[in-house]
């Protein structure tokens, strides 16, 4: 099973304004973005999660691959001028949102790159959707807002001044994470965290 449209991944365009970033409105092939919604995980809880705490399907599985693979790291590279030899990659996923999400924030400063893979069938725009911002205390004051709908797909580099967040949303809001990390300390630190929260949620749910 196909996953990633490799030609909308090698055709993106680095975007400076308001921060270092790449925004494709579709970056699935057709077989894929078909199958996923079924196959996504039940993840009934707010939080990002692990694969082992959230397994993936094969078609999900066949995606991730290609967004671990050195052909995609390469892309990356190309587009944002980075070396990202030997930086560890770790990916998480999220199924839904809580009223406390979205608020500004930039991320941590373990994080080199961050991308974001929306997953949501038949979302139609409104509120939830990611704004990239000119302000740390505006969320009307962004350069960007990115489609939360199936196969959409914002990358960008982390800085002191890479301010992101989105408008109040609750509900089911799919998306897959990839972050390139500056050390494997950093990457093992992540993961135990998603997991200790994971077990958390699973308690209380």
């Amino acid at each position: 099973m196909v996953g990633l449209d490799w030609r909308a991944i090698e055709a993106a365009k680095l975007v400076r304004e308001p921060f270092d970033h790449i925004a494709l409105n579709q970056v699935l092939e057709p077989e894929c973005a078909s199958a996923l919604p079924q196959e996504y995980p039940a993840i009934r809880s707010p939080g990002s999660f692990s694969l082992a705490d959230a397994p993936p399907g094969p078609v999900l599985n066949g995606l991730i691959a290609d967004l671990l693979s050195q052909r995609f790291r390469t892309q990356m590279e190309r587009v944002f001028e980075l070396d990202l030899e030997d930086r560890p990659a770790v990916v998480t996923l999220r199924g839904q949102c809580s009223s406390k999400d979205g608020r500004i924030h930039t991320d941590s400063k373990s994080k080199i790159l961050s991308l974001l893979l929306y997953l949501n069938a038949g979302w139609v725009g409104g509120e939830g959707q990611l704004r990239l911002l000119r302000s740390e205390s505006d969320i009307e004051a962004h350069a960007v807002e990115i489609p939360a709908g199936l196969g959409s797909l914002v990358a960008f580099r982390r800085t002191d001044d890479s301010w992101h967040g989105h408008t109040p949303f609750v509900g089911q809001r799919r998306v897959l994470q990839l972050n390139y990390l500056q050390s494997t300390r950093a990457s093992l630190v992540g993961v135990l965290r998603h997991r200790i929260s994971a077990m958390s949620k699973r308690r209380v749910a």
